[in-house]
């Protein structure tokens, strides 16, 4: 059974959302401000946390800066901001996914879903164990990277897009296919997803970032891994 952190200080949705989701067998906790949602993450370490960025006490942006700084646990932010530069915002400093208010409940159910299975271990038979480059390792089975001797800690967004390219090494991976097997069937256009998180991956991977050698732009079509 996951468990699932709901912050948001509009009682009606945290009720709507409580409802719900245990109604298909979540256990969840709620908390109406940053503090109290920082507190009940590291207490009761939930499997995903649902949160508004407008808190009473504290940006949004924060918590999720906050709660990144010791888990990687996926964080689907649910709010009224829909300004690009606001999505972005939460993306770099985190955030897994972005829902806009007002929300369909099955659609955030089905976004919350798809961010447990990306956090959750996998590894299909018949691809590399580990794939090494001359400057990190993947090791595929264990959901790990290494760098320079020293473990590199990625979000589950981060992992699993790095898993995608990685698994297809060579080939051309479209926006599109990233998009959706990533964040799920419905995407297919938040190309600014795409670009926040490749940028995130090449921070914490490339020798040059602002040259990459293992993470390929092919423009307006989408990326390629190169070992």
């Amino acid at each position: 059974m996951h468990r699932v952190l709901v912050v948001d200080d509009e009682p009606q949705i945290v009720r709507a959302l409580v409802i719900n989701l245990k109604a298909r067998a979540y256990e969840v906790d709620a908390a109406q401000d940053g503090a109290t949602a920082l507190k009940l993450a590291a207490d009761r370490r939930p499997d995903v946390i649902v949160l508004d960025l407008g808190l009473p006490d504290m940006d949004g942006v924060d918590v999720i800066r906050g709660i990144r700084g010791w888990t990687r646990v996926p964080i689907l932010v649910l709010s009224a901001r829909h300004s690009s530069d606001e999505k972005v915002e939460a993306l770099d400093a985190g955030a897994d996914d972005y829902v806009t208010k007002p929300f369909g409940m099955d659609e955030l159910l089905a976004r919350l879903r798809a961010a447990v299975r990306r956090a959750e271990p996998s590894a299909p038979a018949g691809d590399p164990a580990v794939v090494t480059t001359g400057t990190f390792t993947v090791d595929l089975a264990a959901k790990k990277v290494n760098r320079d001797g020293a473990d590199v800690r990625l979000t589950p967004t981060e992992w699993h897009l790095l898993e995608v390219l990685v698994r297809n090494a060579g080939r051309l991976v479209s926006q599109k296919q990233l998009l959706q097997e990533v964040w799920g069937p419905s995407y297919g256009t938040e190309t600014n997803y795409l670009r926040v998180y490749m940028a995130q991956l090449r921070r914490k991977l490339e020798a040059d970032p602002a040259h990459p050698r293992h993470f390929v732009t092919e423009p307006g079509m989408g990326y390629r891994f190169e070992q």
